[in-house]
């Protein structure tokens, strides 16, 4: 640490450039009352050493001799790529060899495009300047006709000819333009000519026209602009690679490299498929079906779209998603149980989404709610003036959406399950997410974009579960494929199988140390003679040659144990689990491990939910009252 960061010239760097006071807005929701709340965020090592590199790599790049590729900064999902951005760009506006640059952020859509603006408006003390977003062509090209500075935000659909121009007018020759592409590995390939039809009003068509991608476009308005891209997911094919658009590799931070290092948690894929009848043709159709369609090729995207209709009619059958519905408030509940959070699920389409929506809330009335700020499951998607039935009550303002994303990501408000199509499986950060239920064909960067929802960092949470209602197996397999071809390591997605194992080899463990201790009629006896036994067992694990190891184990056999439920072996063991999960509890009460912060309070939830669980309604009250006298007083387990 003293070589590092406390070298002199590294500990003024990171004050300095990769230090930011955050500011977040939120709103109560019942009181109205705005508050504004002050994160201080330091920059990770992954973060320093890529941005310093990522600087020498623009100046070189932007020199008249360099080729205005700056390069690639491949960091995996969740571990911080837009912090990083905000730290690359406050230091470029400093630098001298750049002489005061105009900082493009390019995303490819306006709901990213919002989102990043809003974390650099967020960190305007280290940018020095008020970041500009476009909403339209027009102030595109007002933004970038300046002699020099600013932040501007854009989407890289607004590089486009207006109507009547056949190519697009170069804005600015200027070498001190950088533009930071976020999510580089999509939409920066359309490089190549193709002829479209033009037709009239009444849809005849009149003649053809040469169109090129958004990404030759934004090239002719920026000819001498160096360019850097930012991925979690690069892709490397003959057809579309990012390190042939973008340059290099600047840095690479892995998956496995975030969770040796804590920046985000493994993920779990269980599969639960709901048969699908599909013949031959629906197979081809749903083979076919990809969520990347280019937007620059609309015979393509027409085709696409009838394809979708398709095999909407038999994924989006009502008996199926009756199916599903069941199996997903049942799944959702039990994992409640031992690993409380929230959870989104992903549909094929709008249509599909509200549909699921009304068969979950069939089955819990309860959840739902016309209530913007009440509910426990809400469907967020972008409405459409064509929408109609059951669609039209779902609609919702960027406002309205803003108010949803701050619920779902409050661990302690009352929404609890989301179901989207598009909106959300990118670039959106809610921690306490930690499941994902999948009925939507994703493929390659995509499905690696959407999955990674649920790997962040969030108090105890130890992973994060993928349910897949579709067959997705076979599209993670290619898609780590791809991912390991560009020098990525790590897992995808691990089988939930390895939770399962981990969690008996774990629970053999502790059950090796209670081996002594006779606890096997705890689980018959009556709810009054649970309690003394539970004191008992207390007791035992209480001497010092026990406790230490009886603790370790026991911690991770409940993180194995959270991540594994519901498979049916983590629910046959989950009565014994909660068993010793109380004894830890108790004990640790009595130590005063809960002063000054330090008790974690997920065991005691944990055990106490399911030992009440366990009990008769008139049982569990009497019990609670018990079970809370025990662990309170220390006297009484002594004697």
């Amino acid at each position: 640490m003293t070589t590092g960061l406390l070298n002199k010239q590294t500990l003024l760097d990171l004050i300095r450039h990769f230090t930011v006071f955050e500011k977040t807005r939120s709103e109560d929701l019942n009181t109205g009352i705005v508050s504004i709340t002050t994160i201080k965020k330091i920059a990770a090592y992954h973060q320093y050493y890529a941005v310093n590199k990522a600087v020498e790599s623009i100046v070189k790049a932007s020199f008249q001799t360099g080729d205005r590729k700056g390069g690639v900064i491949w960091h995996t999902q969740g571990s911080g790529k837009s912090l990083s951005m905000v730290f690359l760009a406050g230091k470029l506006v400093l630098n001298q060899s750049l002489n005061n640059p105009t900082v493009v952020m390019l995303t490819d859509r306006n709901d990213l495009d919002d989102q990043l603006f809003d974390t650099f408006a967020g960190c305007q003390q280290l940018l020095r300047q008020d970041p500009q977003q476009a909403d339209n062509r027009d102030r595109v090209r007002q933004l970038l006709n300046t002699n020099s500075g600013g932040i501007i935000f854009t989407t890289v659909q607004k590089f486009s000819p207006a109507d009547g121009e056949s190519i697009y007018p170069q804005i600015s020759d200027r070498a001190n333009i950088i533009v930071l592409a976020d999510e580089a590995h999509r939409s920066q390939y359309g490089f190549t000519a193709k002829q479209v039809d033009i037709k009239d009003e009444n849809g005849n068509i009149i003649g053809k026209a040469t169109r090129y991608g958004f990404a030759k476009y934004i090239r002719d308005a920026l000819p001498n602009a160096c360019f850097v891209g930012f991925t979690g997911t690069p892709i490397e094919q003959t057809d579309k690679n990012t390190p042939a658009i973008f340059g290099d590799y600047i840095d690479i931070y892995d998956i496995s490299q975030a969770v040796a290092d804590g920046a985000t948690v493994p993920i779990y894929y269980e599969s639960r498929l709901v048969k699908v009848d599909l013949d031959e043709t629906g197979r081809q159709l749903l083979n076919e079906l990809d969520e990347d369609l280019s937007f620059e090729d609309l015979s393509t995207t027409q085709q696409a779209k009838a394809n979708q209709t398709r095999i909407e009619s038999i994924v989006g059958s009502t008996q199926r998603l009756q199916q599903i519905a069941q199996d997903i408030v049942t799944h959702f509940e039990a994992r409640q149980q031992v690993n409380k959070g929230k959870a989104m699920i992903v549909a094929m389409t709008r249509k599909i989404a509200v549909n699921v929506y009304d068969e979950i809330v069939k089955l819990r009335p309860d959840w739902h709610s016309d209530d913007l700020t009440t509910g426990k499951i809400k469907v967020v998607f972008t409405a459409s003036a064509s929408d109609e039935g059951n669609l039209i009550k779902h609609h919702t303002s960027k406002a309205n959406r803003q108010t949803l994303a701050q619920r779902i990501k409050d661990p302690e408000n009352s929404l609890e399950l989301v179901i989207v199509c598009n909106m959300w499986l990118t670039g959106f950060d809610a921690p306490c997410l930690h499941t994902m239920y999948i009925d939507k064909p994703l493929k390659s960067h995509n499905l690696m974009q959407a999955i990674a929802r649920i790997n962040r960092v969030f108090h105890e949470k130890t992973g994060g579960l993928i349910v897949d209602y579709l067959g997705l197996a076979a599209e993670l397999k290619k898609a780590l494929a791809f991912y390991s071809q560009s020098g990525g390591k790590g897992a995808l997605a691990l089988d939930q199988d390895v939770a399962v194992g981990l969690m008996l080899a774990k629970l053999e463990i502790v059950e090796q140390i209670m081996a002594d201790f006779a606890y096997e009629h705890y689980f018959d006896s009556p709810t009054g003679e649970k309690l003394n036994i539970l004191k008992n067992a207390a007791n035992y694990v209480a001497d010092p040659t026990i406790k230490d190891r009886f603790f370790s184990e026991l911690n991770a056999l409940s993180k194995a144990h959270s991540l594994a439920v519901p498979h049916p072996d983590a629910i046959a063991a989950s009565e014994k689990i909660s068993f010793f999960q109380a004894i830890q509890a108790s004990l640790r009460k009595l130590s005063g491990e809960g002063e000054g912060g330090n008790l974690s309070n997920h065991n005691i939830e944990t055990a106490i939910r399911q030992v009440v669980d366990q009990a008769l309604v008139s049982d569990a009250v009497d019990l609670l009252r018990k079970y809370h006298e025990i662990v309170c007083s220390k006297d009484k387990l002594s004697s």
